[in-house]
């Protein structure tokens, strides 16, 4: 992880330093001009320092689902820890702005830090839905405006494709290995570091991704490439043809020898006989090299020349060999063609070789899927039927390819303690005004019914007592509702100097399992894949008529000529 910036504000509190964020690009320069010349209007009107508080939310689902996973809490934490404008930076945003700006404006600069801040949010790994604020952000007016671009930049594509790994997770079922390949297809490197993390909170299991490994700790998989198998001739190019046994008592001194004796007993064997003929014995000294240097980790992709003529039983040959001196193979990765036939084939020769030969568990060998996989993808293989216990999936994941972006906004909705609203034309549009408190209701059964906001000094809603829930905004859309249990989702996470207790960063497998585990929560209906129903979000009756006045109240009333 990189090193937290130089003289950064105090983050050793009781809680111990807070690294700074994953990508060093992450500066307080990463932000939209127009948060400069508003921060410098703010300092000349003397407004700079009035305490605002504006909520980081969205308004529609993505993927045409309603739900979505809140995704890149930590990184916004780790950038405020670590917020501090340096010499240099100060210097460009001076050659920036008009040469009219004074210079108490850079002084004013090179003392500002997150110190007066404080956010809250609701924990990472979380599902959402829309409206209902991610993250509040309290502070001086001017700094909480140099935070607005970049927590969006970092809340908007890691919610994006944490959503789109569940959502992938949830077709998959729970039983299927997801691997995440999508670094060579992502948008730049941090794009390709980016998913890795957020699509192993989504529910991915593991990436091909080795710096998102080291720096993350998520696990590695990868085999070889179609290049692997096509570099080889044949299998006189193997000089090194001894292998040891895996418990180290015997060695096999032509490996090479064993796996070509293997491919003849199952070419003449009384099952396969006649079903394939002579195979490429390129693809065989491939396969064959590659269980030399991994005799342990031996998965083969079996589509270069011809998968059930050439790829599975060569596969076969060396996976039998290896059995012989005491070693598992791993299985096999198809890349091309109709993979729920050829899984399914596949399955079926792998079944027919441990009768034939009476190897324990053989027709259990792992079958990997990759080829520009998608959520259809795997929801038409569901449908058809298949033999596939793991699926490689890159470019529609990385990419969102289904949709490009989340959406978030991050607006104003208390100053010094007044009320703020946004209004427009458009209903959902309209900003949900005051410092609010977010609650989600469950009902008998454990699923949540609805996630609820109150003002701040609102009583919280009780158990076991009705409550009214309300739309935010039309007038004949609310419900009572009896909780059996009751969370509030806003938590503090940075504290600033205040003293408030605040929330520890949770490691990256705590998060995943956050997901999961909320994902398993939900009512079956509201996950679907297709026409999944709404899930409530609401307002009390308090917070409804206090909308209500205020839009009222701010909405200038035309005249009629």
């Amino acid at each position: 992880m990189e090193a937290k910036a130089a003289n950064g504000p105090n983050t050793e509190r009781s809680y111990g330093v807070i690294d700074g964020p994953t990508n060093p690009m992450v500066t307080p320069l990463l932000t939209d001009l127009y948060q400069f010349t508003m921060c410098y209007a703010y300092w000349k009107a003397g407004k700079h320092n009035e305490r605002a508080v504006f909520d980081l939310f969205f308004r529609k689902n993505p993927f045409g689902g309603e739900y979505t996973i809140f995704a890149g809490l930590e990184e916004c934490i780790k950038f405020i820890a670590n917020f501090k404008f340096t010499e240099e930076e100060i210097s460009f945003i001076r050659a920036t702005l008009p040469p009219t700006c004074e210079d108490g404006f850079y002084d004013y600069l090179r003392g500002v830090d997150c110190s007066d801040v404080e956010v809250y949010a609701i924990s990472e790994g979380s599902v959402v839905f829309p409206k209902v604020p991610l993250m509040r952000v309290e502070g001086p007016i001017a700094v909480a405006q140099l935070l607005e671009t970049p927590f969006v930049n970092l809340i908007n594509y890691a919610s994006l494709v944490a959503t789109n790994a569940a959502r992938h997770r949830l077709v998959a079922g729970k039983s299927k290995m997801l691997l995440e390949f999508g670094l060579r297809r992502a948008q730049g490197p941090d794009g390709g570091i980016g998913a890795s993390k957020y699509c192993y909170i989504g529910g991915f299991d593991a990436t091909s991704n080795v710096a998102a490994g080291r720096l993350f700790g998520i696990p590695l998989r990868g085999t070889h490439s179609h290049a692997f198998v096509s570099s080889f001739m044949s299998p006189d190019e193997i000089i090194d043809k001894s292998l040891r046994s895996c418990d180290g008592s015997r060695t096999c001194e032509d490996f090479v020898s064993l796996v070509q004796a293997w491919l003849n007993k199952i070419q003449w064997s009384r099952s396969f006989r006649g079903v394939f003929g002579e195979t490429n014995q390129s693809e065989l000294a491939a396969f064959t090299s590659y269980a030399l240097a991994f005799p342990n980790n031996f998965l083969a992709l079996v589509d270069t020349y011809d998968v059930m003529k050439s790829g599975i039983p060569n596969f076969c040959a060396v996976a039998l060999a290896l059995i012989d001196l005491g070693y598992k193979a791993v299985g096999i990765r198809l890349d091309s063609g109709d993979l729920a036939y050829l899984s399914c084939e596949a399955r079926k020769f792998f079944c027919t070789i441990e009768n034939e030969f009476g190897v324990s568990d053989f027709g259990k060998m792992s079958i990997t899927a990759s080829n520009d996989l998608n959520e259809e993808t795997l929801d038409a293989l569901n449908k058809q039927g298949h033999e596939v216990d793991a699926f490689g999936i890159g470019t529609y994941l990385v990419t969102c390819y289904a949709q490009a972006a989340l959406g978030c906004v991050f607006k104003l909705v208390e100053i010094n303690n007044q009320p703020r609203i946004k209004l427009s034309e458009d209903v959902s549009k309209v900003s949900i005004p005051c410092k609010k408190r977010c609650y989600r209701l469950f009902g008998r059964e454990g699923y949540p019914l609805v996630d609820i906001m109150t003002g701040e000094n609102e009583l919280p809603p009780k158990l076991a007592e009705r409550i009214l829930c309300r739309h935010p905004f039309s007038e004949s859309k609310r419900a009572y509702v009896v909780p059996q249990h009751v969370e509030e989702l806003l938590k503090c996470y940075w504290s600033g100097s205040s003293g408030k207790a605040r929330e520890e960063l949770p490691p990256l497998k705590n998060i995943k399992e956050r997901c999961m585990k909320q994902l398993e929560q939900m009512r079956p209906d509201h996950m679907r894949r297709l026409n999944p129903t709404p899930y409530k979000v609401s307002v009390s009756a308090k917070l409804y008529d206090f909308i209500h006045f205020l839009w009222l109240n701010e909405a200038p009333v035309g005249e009629l000529q």
